[in-house]
């Protein structure tokens, strides 16, 4: 079985709908989404129909979490986008019902998913919805100890926008540094999915994974998309900063 992995779509409908569009003609049976569905992106409301309508299983992430209660953590230019995002998924389009349905979708959102030898969730392994894991913890034995003691295989993760996979042996892969393609053996493995609708590893394409758990492959795949359209959406919304429709054109 072939399951696509995305993660941190941040209300991007051009990205979103880029990577949807890959993952059809990739013979994927089913769709996980680690989190972050909105936040920062001009599209809430239709990335969260589309999650909705495409999305087999959906992990809460911190700024989806953040429009159901008070956001904790955030610096000022999330703050602002998500309070304008808790404006449009109160009026934004639709129906009374699609409304509705979509916090109550939001509401329903499990902070983690485990089957079997697999975790998902959007953040770390011991903190699944808030924690960061960046590339550079693999110099802090102590706590890649800690974390790698919460899970029984692979635990597969957003959250940083970085793609890449962490080993036990401390290192940090990234998806060129393995060629986009990585065998999971039977060691312990962290993987970062990257991210849908706001990439920051200075690659402006869209990241997802395709894991593939007859052959135990974890495949990297990068999406091209409109980002100049997106941006053009963002700069004509005053609540939302212009430096996150720049940030899009250079991946960072």
């Amino acid at each position: 079985m072939k399951r696509a992995l995305i993660s941190d779509i941040h209300g991007n409908l051009e990205a979103f709908e880029a990577v949807l569009a890959d993952i059809d003609s990739n013979d994927v049976a089913e769709i996980y989404c680690l989190g972050d569905i909105i936040g920062y992106g001009p599209n809430p409301c239709e990335c969260l129909d589309l999650v909705m309508k495409r999305c087999q299983k959906t992990i809460l992430g911190n700024h989806d979490q953040a429009a159901l209660f008070d956001p904790d953590g955030f610096n000022q230019m999330a703050l602002q986008a998500i309070y304008w995002t808790r404006d449009q998924l109160d009026n934004g389009p639709g129906s009374n019902a699609q409304v509705n349905s979509r916090w109550d979708f939001l509401g329903e959102l499990p902070r983690q998913v485990e089957e079997s030898e697999y975790r998902f969730v959007h953040g770390s392994p011991r903190d699944p919805t808030n924690e960061y894991v960046f590339p550079e913890y693999i110099f802090d034995t102590r706590k890649m100890e800690i974390l790698f003691g919460k899970i029984e295989h692979v635990c597969f993760m957003g959250h940083t926008h970085l793609p890449g996979i962490f080993t036990t042996e401390c290192e940090f892969i990234s998806p060129d540094e393995c060629d986009h393609s990585y065998k999971i053996g039977g060691a312990k493995l962290m993987v970062n999915v990257g991210s849908v609708g706001q990439p920051r590893d200075d690659n402006n394409k869209s990241c997802y994974v395709i894991l593939d758990t007859d052959a135990k492959t974890i495949t990297y795949r990068r999406v091209d998309y409109d980002r100049n359209k997106t941006a053009e959406k963002i700069y004509n919304v005053p609540d939302l900063s212009d430096a996150l429709g720049d940030r899009l054109k250079h991946g960072r």
